[in-house]
């Protein structure tokens, strides 16, 4: 059991480096950003950015999320190669077709999605989709085989060029939201080429290799994780674009400021996202998978509800220091976006008990009937709440897709989950959240320094209600040493 939970942690940190090194340089660029880009371009940039990667779970057509699935049902290093480059190769046709009708249609495109006729913002886009797509495979096949040193580099080199060519594009040539676009994925250009040409080979087809009966048991798991995934994402896609167009630009630049400043619970996300599917899929026997299944899920609530009840005690003061005054009103989300970021992790738990027992399509019903609720939520919520009511429309929905997708697989591949060790979790961190936001002051030095102590107290709490046994208390500081 510890021996998963190292692998985990190191794998998560590995994957988690890169993230954390932007949300770091994020401290100081969105200073920048918010200087130089009116709420309006920022809301329009952002809406692009986060369509491209809906539209790249399309083009995916599951494929990824198949060959991490399988890549461990057979140890043979020929046939796995052949699996490999049978994946880059499917995508990277998909992609380009994609992209070439994407360029040819850039003006109605931004009219549809942004309300604004730009081709080239739109065509930068596009260029974001093909890399972003093929990179999310190159970085699939150093995760399957844990080369978290390769991961490390090229993701850390993309944050790097990313953020140097952003920077240069918006605040030195004054590109706008063309700039932000473009600055976000002519590094990830760069950094794919680079793998291809370096890393991985051996492992990649520029052409579709294998034919359709390759094809077949890939589809077969991953088209139907497709359309849930799609609507998964789709949350993050409608809230922005709902208030663009019901609200103003302005609405939906705001809500993409509290979307940066959740990027402490979005890097621990993240890096779960990453680490946990190899390392779940690689567990042989089912007992033992049971087993990490539920401890996984208790120490991800616990990590998460700590950093969540942060955000939300403390985001106010954040935003001063990071952003102007006109973005200050981004607050009224950022606890909500925060735990729907948080909800949305977990959620990729029972994601990955359907792909164990391979009933991928038992997730679809889930993904759409939270997508419904988030729907019907930000048409309610939204016009008397404004962005606050698009970040609980988002956390509604999350609750309804846990639950739904729970019932659906609970049996497909029951999980002794830790129902005590969680109502008590959650109790004690939503409770000290809650109160604190309620109560205490929300300015000033007192205002703080009362927060950040409720936010302390929090760990001390969990000790007295006996959260943690002291067998596990001594076997955990055994770990660390």
């Amino acid at each position: 059991m510890a021996s998963h939970l190292k692998r985990l942690a190191t794998s998560g940190a590995a994957y988690q480096a890169s993230s954390l090194l932007a949300a770091f340089l994020a401290l100081f660029t969105l200073p920048l950003y918010t200087r130089y880009l009116t709420p309006a371009e920022l809301g329009y940039a952002e809406t692009l950015l986060t369509a491209i990667i809906l539209v790249s779970i399309l083009l995916r057509f599951g494929i990824g999320e198949a060959f991490v699935r399988f890549y461990f049902d057979d140890a043979d290093p020929a046939r796995r190669d052949r699996l490999a480059r049978t994946t880059t190769g499917f995508v990277l046709v998909t992609t380009t077709v994609a992209a070439l009708v994407a360029v040819a249609l850039a003006g109605a495109i931004g009219e549809l999605l942004l309300g604004i006729r730009d081709p080239t913002l739109v065509a930068f886009g596009v260029l974001g989709l093909w890399a972003f797509t093929n990179l999310e495979v190159a970085y699939a096949l150093l995760r399957v085989d844990e080369r978290r040193r390769t991961y490390l580099a090229a993701s850390v080199s993309n944050v790097l060029l990313t953020v140097a060519l952003t920077v240069t594009l918006v605040v030195g040539f004054d590109q706008g939201a063309r700039g932000y676009v473009l600055g976000n994925y002519a590094a990830s250009t760069v950094v794919l080429v680079g793998l291809w040409l370096f890393a991985l080979r051996h492992r990649v087809a520029l052409a579709l290799r294998g034919g359709p009966r390759a094809l077949v048991p890939l589809l077969r798991f991953g088209a139907p994780t497709v359309p849930a995934d799609a609507a998964v994402f789709a949350l993050n896609v409608i809230d922005r674009a709902y208030l663009l167009r019901a609200d103003s630009p302005a609405a939906a630049g705001l809500y993409s400021v509290a979307v940066k400043l959740a990027t402490v619970v979005i890097v621990a996300v993240r890096g779960f996202q990453l680490a946990w599917p190899p390392l779940a899929y690689s567990i042989a026997e089912e007992a033992e998978a049971r087993r990490v299944y539920a401890l996984v899920t208790s120490a991800y609530v616990m990590a998460t509800g700590l950093v969540v009840a942060g955000v939300t005690l403390l985001g106010r003061w954040v935003l001063r220091l990071l952003a102007d005054d006109e973005f200050f009103a981004a607050h009224e989300a950022l606890p909500w976006v925060a735990l729907g970021w948080a909800l949305y992790g977990l959620f990729l738990v029972f994601v990955t008990i359907a792909g164990r027992a391979k009933v991928t399509a038992r997730v679809f019903p889930a993904a759409a009937a939270g997508l419904a609720v988030n729907v019907v939520a930000l048409v309610v919520l939204v016009d008397p709440l404004g962005i606050a009511g698009a970040g609980i429309a988002l956390c509604a929905a999350y609750g309804v897709m846990l639950l739904t997708v729970h019932l659906l697989t609970r049996r497909a591949f029951a999980v002794p989950f830790e129902a005590r060790r969680l109502a008590l979790v959650i109790a004690v961190t939503g409770g000290v959240a809650t109160a604190g936001e309620l109560l205490l002051p929300t300015s000033g030095v007192a205002g703080f320094a009362s927060r950040a102590a409720a936010l302390l107290a929090i760990p001390v709490l969990l000790m007295t209600v006996r959260v943690f046994s002291p067998q596990e208390i001594a076997r955990f500081r055994a770990a660390l040493r």
